[in-house]
């Protein structure tokens, strides 16, 4: 059984989806004004590989993950790189033009669905009036609020107790709210780019977009909902509160978030100018060793990057990929579910994704697997279908054989020739590890 750690519930449950053979799940998307950055690697490997073992168990998967292209930090790009507020439509198409290579290139599955918010425009406005003729929101002056005090269950995601969170708030006086929580579902103005709608020209606010595109690709109810850490209040808190509201069920079932990227101890963000783009990281290190980096932590724990730690993992998954390139042919479906490995493999995945322990595993299995190449092609080809890892052939190079290599061929010949395998396969690791494949004959 697959357990998830639920964020609504701060507990482990069992996933049960909403409809027998189909999983619906919805992923904020980013904001195209910039490259994508290790954060989101994080966020979009973690759901890409529960994803892929949905699809693994047997689900039908509807994954959405949206876009919104349409933001402040956006228009101030486009002057900044265009010298002009109303090009922002070419600045949105470059960043997700990259975007989308990033992902491609981190071997991620295309969701089912990418919407972008000014396309949902429309959509967007009749959610925002559906919550004013509940009476879970109000206009003023061509802005349009969400009533926090309407919705009894404000702050059950975040933990947060609404009289605490008005304690700490702080209005200014020109402010039009009627309570500090209250959010912008509209936020009114005709300045560079605008939208018509019943209260005047103006914007979506943000939250409202991700409650009217979950709406309108997976319903008024579905399975998951995921996202960073940092999405947890206000973003999600409010999107459920929109949601719920209008709609009286509950929006997603399980709340799933992965936990930060932290660089010294501090949070990884543009804001603090300590993030790593995609776009360089890749001209460093190849995208699957980035991958294989990222799914050696367990997706939820707070991850803290050192380009120390990738080296060394880099070289981790250099010495699985030679292991892997003396397996011929590939592995069939029927190979890889009936692997012995694989099986002892699974439950680490089904208990919340615990690909730390499943790397364990593996790496404790190299000696047996290096010995029945069945095996070994089976949990290759697990690896690659539910980890997403390709392990594609090295660059072939001359090996220049050191003394120190030469010592170690001629030590494990002599531990062949004395049948003492056990010392055997110990040397080989060790050569693996200097780069060079021992290519053994029968003896």
């Amino acid at each position: 059984m697959l357990k998830l750690t639920n964020t609504l519930t701060g507990k482990k449950e069992v996933f049960e989806p909403l409809k027998a053979n189909e999983v619906s799940m919805y992923v904020c998307g980013i904001t195209p004004y910039d490259y994508a950055h290790l954060g989101h690697a994080r966020a979009y490997v973690s759901f890409d590989l529960l994803v892929r073992l949905f699809k693994y168990i047997g689900y039908n998967v509807v994954y959405c993950r949206n876009f919104t292209d349409i933001d402040d930090k956006i228009l101030a790009r486009a002057q900044k790189e265009l010298g002009d507020i109303a090009l922002y439509p070419e600045i949105t198409k470059k960043y997700i033009t990259a975007f989308h290579q990033d992902v491609d290139a981190l071997n991620c599955l295309h969701p089912n669905f990418e919407p972008r918010v000014t396309l949902m425009i429309d959509h967007i406005i009749k959610f925002i009036e559906g919550l004013i003729d509940k009476g879970h929101a109000y206009a003023v002056d061509g802005d349009v609020y969400f009533a926090v005090e309407t919705f009894a269950e404000y702050g059950k995601l975040s933990k947060h107790k609404v009289e605490d969170l008005i304690a700490g708030a702080r209005i200014e006086p020109s402010e039009k709210k009627r309570s500090p929580l209250d959010f912008a579902l509209w936020k009114g103005s005709d300045d560079h780019v605008f939208y018509q709608s019943p209260w005047g020209n103006g914007r979506p606010g943000w939250h409202i977009e991700c409650s009217a595109m979950s709406e309108e690709y997976l319903g008024k109810e579905f399975d998951i909902h995921g996202g960073g850490r940092d999405l947890i209040f206000p973003h999600h808190e409010n999107e459920i509160a929109q949601s719920e509201a209008l709609h009286g069920v509950p929006m997603a079932r399980y709340w799933l978030h992965n936990g930060f990227v932290r660089v010294n101890e501090e949070k990884m963000s543009k804001s603090l100018g300590n993030f790593f783009s995609l776009h360089d990281l890749f001209k460093e290190a190849d995208p699957m060793v980035i991958r294989f980096y990222l799914l050696n932590h367990q997706y939820r724990a707070p991850l803290d990057f050192s380009t120390q730690d990738l080296a060394s993992l880099e070289k981790t998954y250099k010495r699985l990929i030679r292991i892997f390139d003396q397996v011929l042919p590939h592995a069939d479906e029927k190979m890889i579910r009936s692997s012995s490995i694989v099986q002892k493999m699974l439950p680490f995945l089904y208990d919340d994704l615990n690909t730390v322990g499943l790397m364990g595993l593996l790496f404790e299995s190299l000696d047996t697997l290096q010995k029945d190449h069945a095996e070994l092609a089976a949990v290759k080809g697990f690896l690659q279908q539910v980890l997403g890892l390709t392990f594609a052939p090295l660059p072939e190079v001359e090996v220049q054989i050191t003394p120190e290599m030469q010592k170690l061929i001629d030590e494990r010949e002599q531990a062949r020739a004395a049948k003492d395998w056990a010392r055997a396969d110990l040397l080989r690791d060790q050569l693996l590890e200097l780069g060079y494949t021992a290519q053994d004959k029968k003896l």
